[in-house]
């Protein structure tokens, strides 16, 4: 029997979560079971299961999805909102203020140096992700094995993410799974569009300034719908949308350069809740904190729309063997686009030997000591970064 408890105790769990959950989603998801299913007895562990399921199959960052759809089953679309809203605000604040830091005091040699320690550190936190993902996900199915390599190969050869190859890797596995069964039955997900239209007031502000002064009213949309896209195509872990920001912000749009959007990966590793929230630094790069929040809301309005929407359908038909055929072939996809994501971002940020033995020696010391918490790490690894890069200039 499920143990009572209030909307404001349930909302107020996620707004501590979130200020103070590490480790990325399968930790924070993990602390959801604990707390919530097994200690204090709010949410039914089927519930929890489906909503695990949920976040695995719909696009978006799986901590903050399943966060989504235990406040819908506490209480309907008013909940999945307080829960939603609870679960990111911590993070963002947190990266409001670094992101003013850094735009302020980005040029000092200190900085410089902690960023050149914390990138290195991030390529071993990404390498980690893929690998923990590969021994959750692929275990011995050759099948998903083959998807994780191509996808790796191709986002390391390209240094870009296609979107399509996810959706091909779930209709892939859907199809050879389902081959057998002639009454298979197609599938096919319910799409939200968000659109944005131009506003009148041209930004003049400090609200709209970033690295390059304020940012003007296309800038914004473009903003909005691209951080949009990433929104819709970001599956499981929250490090599987770097390689999509890195084709898009750097090559693309040229919003920042390699070390600058390292940068914008090793805040979202410092900082608790969804790795997602990166975007945020980003949008504050680019058009000051009007282009963070812009950002932040676009990327997690369709992880909202892709949980509030099918949640009724889902807590019903949640264990569909063709749903779960998909969310297979995607999450080996995901996996296989951080892998070639640490490929590419390392062979920036690895730039000489000291960089490289910082790497190694984070992901030998994630991988050896349990329960090491990564901020610790990552801040370790920045004061080295001071250290090494002021031996240089001496």
């Amino acid at each position: 029997m499920l143990a009572p408890c209030t909307l404001r105790e349930f909302v107020l769990y996620f707004a501590r979560l979130g200020a103070l959950g590490f480790g990325g989603p399968i930790a924070l998801s993990g602390s959801m079971q604990r707390d919530l299913v097994e200690q204090r007895r709010w949410i039914s562990k089927t519930d929890y299961l489906q909503g695990l399921a949920l976040a695995q199959l719909a696009p978006g960052p799986l901590a903050a999805q399943l966060a989504i759809y235990l406040g819908w089953v506490r209480a309907g679309v008013f909940g999945a909102t307080l829960v939603g809203f609870a679960f990111i605000l911590p993070s963002f604040v947190m990266v409001l203020g670094l992101s003013a830091l850094y735009v302020r005091y980005g040029g000092l040699d200190w900085m410089q140096g902690v960023f050149y320690g914390i990138g290195a550190a991030v390529i071993a936190l990404i390498a980690r992700s893929a690998y923990k993902l590969v021994r959750l996900t692929l275990k011995a199915d050759r099948l998903l094995w083959s998807v994780f390599v191509v996808i790796a190969v191709l986002t390391a050869w390209t240094e870009t993410e296609f979107v399509v190859s996810f959706l091909a890797a779930g209709a892939l596995v859907w199809l050879v799974r389902m081959r057998s069964n002639r009454s298979a039955a197609t599938l096919l997900p319910g799409w939200v569009l968000a659109s944005f239209e131009r506003g009148s007031a041209e930004p003049a502000t400090w609200i709209f300034a970033g690295l390059h002064g304020p940012a003007d009213s296309a800038t914004l949309m473009r903003i909005a719908w691209y951080f949009t896209e990433a929104g819709v195509f970001v599956f499981g872990s929250g490090l599987a949308i770097v390689p999509f920001l890195h084709g898009g912000v750097v090559s693309e749009f040229h919003w920042l350069d390699e070390r600058q959007f390292l940068d914008a990966v090793a805040v979202a590793m410092i900082t608790p809740g969804p790795v997602v929230i990166t975007v945020a630094f980003i949008g504050y790069l680019v058009a000051g904190p009007a282009g963070a929040a812009l950002a932040a809301l676009a990327v997690f309005l369709p992880c909202y729309l892709f949980v509030v929407v099918p949640a009724p359908y889902f807590r019903r038909h949640g264990g569909n063997p063709h749903l779960r055929a998909i969310v297979d072939g995607v999450t080996a996809a995901a996996t296989g686009a951080i892998a070639g994501a640490a490929f590419v971002l390392g062979r920036r940020a690895l730039v000489d030997g000291p960089a490289v033995a910082i790497c190694i020696a984070v992901f030998a010391l994630l991988l050896l000591v349990k329960r090491l918490p990564e901020p610790l790490v990552i801040l370790a690894a920045g004061i080295v970064g001071i250290g090494i890069t002021s031996l240089g200039r001496g």
